[in-house]
């Protein structure tokens, strides 16, 4: 797994930043991926399945860590855990993932672990400064003076137990407020402010898949000020067709401010999404679109084929057999598809494996990451005596009961017990459920 933590700086008196901030910046971050978490003073995500769809590792941080400093991020770091991701960060180590866990938290403070800071004197004076020395403690001893929540953030932070986390949920409506750091006593000034606002706008529509065509920026006056000056003022900017190029809509709302004279001193700022449309994404495939031309891909392809030859431009082909290793397969582009209907009358897995990964066995009952609860079965399933192997003298003949089970944190599962062999106990995780 591949974490992100995006620390926010606290105040100098030693309060976390405000909620608004936190939760602004988990905003903006819902473009990359959908599980996105606020943690103490950071908002943490995870990006292993994104890392792709932007292009890799490294593009994915130029891309986050360019725009996030905008955004008061004090510090970035990658680890394959969220606690980790949020130790690295506040310690200062950007990569968390180029050495093994334990080598790179072993050598951080105590202090980086949230769930050191009640203990943080009693475990300095045993002579613990760092993550190693905590570590090191005997588990029983830690529990017993401690309390469980300390083990527990331990294993946590080093991979040793998974960590339950609260996603944040992408608002159905964008409306977001900034208090200034200082006073603005001219409208063209407010673009610093409004620009952080406008770039969790443009996350926010991101993460929609929308487009944006009038929003409008309001700002409140200071206490201080005349009593003709009013309590603040506001403005509308819509746009020719929807977009959500941050460029496009700052150097838009610069020219309308340069026009605009304040009343007063402005202490805050808020901006909300009027008219949010869906956004036609634009194709990055080198293939055509073939909800654009049902004939235009299997047209392309046909001229790929010619070029390169049939065999190397193939294409999954579904095929009548109930064993899921053999009910797809792989059939030149230009050929024809076979006209066969497969139908199931049971769940059937997202997700398959390649080899099928025997389970331990607790009291007749399967493990994986913990005892499995049996749902649905058994679907007996049985064949391949006709599929012979390479050799012509074995075959790939199959006797299994599936069912489908609920592992507490790895989700619903395809299982099955092998019957061929005569183990009754003998169980396999074939696949998983999206």
């Amino acid at each position: 797994m591949l974490w992100a933590a995006l620390l926010l700086p606290c105040i100098p008196d030693g309060t976390p930043p405000s909620i608004d901030k936190l939760h602004g910046l988990a905003t903006w971050a819902l473009q990359f991926t959908p599980r996105v978490v606020i943690v103490d003073e950071a908002v943490v995500l995870e990006a292993e399945a994104s890392t792709r769809l932007f292009g890799g590792r490294r593009a994915l941080h130029e891309r986050i860590a360019g725009q996030a400093g905008e955004l008061g991020v004090a510090a970035l770091a990658w680890a394959p855990n969220s606690l980790a991701a949020l130790a690295c960060a506040r310690a200062g180590v950007l990569n968390g993932v180029r050495r093994p866990l334990p080598e790179v938290l072993d050598a951080l403070p105590m202090e980086v672990l949230s769930a050191v800071a009640p203990h943080r004197l009693t475990l300095a004076q045993l002579g613990c400064r760092t993550l190693g020395d905590v570590r090191r403690l005997p588990r029983g001893g830690i529990s017993r003076r401690f309390g469980k929540g300390l083990l527990s953030a331990l294993d946590q932070v080093y991979g040793l137990q998974p960590g339950a986390h609260r996603w944040i949920e992408l608002p159905e409506t964008f409306h977001a407020r900034l208090e200034l750091m200082a006073r603005v006593e001219t409208a063209p000034a407010l673009l610093f402010g409004a620009r952080r606002l406008l770039m969790q706008l443009c996350g926010w529509l991101a993460a929609r898949h929308a487009g944006v065509t009038a929003f409008t920026l309001r700002w409140a006056h200071d206490v201080m000020r005349a009593r003709d000056a009013g309590e603040g003022g506001e403005l509308t900017i819509r746009t020719a067709q929807p977009t959500r190029e941050l460029g496009h809509l700052c150097r838009l709302l610069a020219e309308h401010l340069a026009r605009v004279e304040l009343q007063a001193p402005v202490g805050d700022l808020a901006l909300e999404a009027i008219d949010v449309v869906p956004l036609q994404e634009r194709s990055a495939s080198l293939l055509p679109d073939p909800k654009s031309d049902s004939q235009s891909l299997t047209l392309a392809l046909e001229r790929i084929a010619a070029r390169l030859g049939p065999q190397r431009v193939r294409r999954p082909v579904l095929c009548e057999d109930h064993r899921l290793e053999w009910a797809q397969q792989w059939q030149p582009a230009p050929q024809p598809l076979p006209r066969q209907r497969v139908t199931h009358d049971f769940p059937q897995p997202t997700f398959i494996l390649d080899e099928p990964l025997r389970l331990a066995v607790r009291g007749h009952r399967p493990l994986y990451q913990g005892p499995l609860m049996l749902l649905i079965g058994p679907h007996r399933m049985e064949g391949g005596w006709w599929h012979r192997g390479e050799d012509d003298a074995s075959t790939y003949h199959v006797e299994r009961d599936y069912w489908v089970a609920l592992s507490e944190y790895a989700g619903l599962l395809w299982i099955f017990q092998q019957r061929l062999a005569g183990d009754d106990s003998a169980w396999f995780l074939h696949g998983s459920f999206a």
